[in-house]
């Protein structure tokens, strides 16, 4: 599978996977996880960006999505949730330059699969409130 859905729902998963196990190291060796979730080689630079990234921006992320999410601290939020609306704020201020409504549309669409019945409009909200709100990110997360 070569598309950027399947990447960003590996990227999703070993967020998902760090945010759990509360161990940033976690994401380790990233060939392992591309061998278990069968990662196209054309697709490994975008998952590699996608989690280097939100981690290593993720304390300026936390403060830009408590900003707008109303009466919701970050680390409140369901695991998937958070962990998505991270990976999708880093994207959008990234230097991919996919546009934002790709990526609104791409969050609610793992929301469904991976969230609750409640995550999609949660996740559309929060991200639309974001979308004009830009962090400074550095050209160079991926290692």
């Amino acid at each position: 599978m070569k598309s950027r859905h399947y990447a960003r729902e590996v990227a999703l998963q070993i967020l998902y996977r760090v945010d759990v196990s509360k161990d940033v190291d976690s994401n380790g060796d990233l060939e392992e996880h591309f061998r278990h979730f069968n990662v196209h080689h054309s697709l490994q630079k975008f998952v590699t960006e996608q989690v280097r990234g939100t981690l290593t921006h993720q304390t300026q992320i936390d403060v830009l999505l408590e900003k707008h999410a109303s009466n919701w601290k970050v680390s409140r939020m369901g695991s998937i949730d958070r962990c998505l609306l991270r990976m999708s704020v880093y994207e959008m201020n990234s230097a991919q330059k996919t546009d934002t409504a790709v990526i609104i549309d791409e969050a609610i669409e793992l929301a469904k699969q991976f969230g609750t019945a409640e995550s999609p409009a949660f996740i559309n909200g929060i991200l639309d409130a974001v979308k004009n709100e830009k962090i400074q990110i550095s050209e160079n997360t991926v290692n």
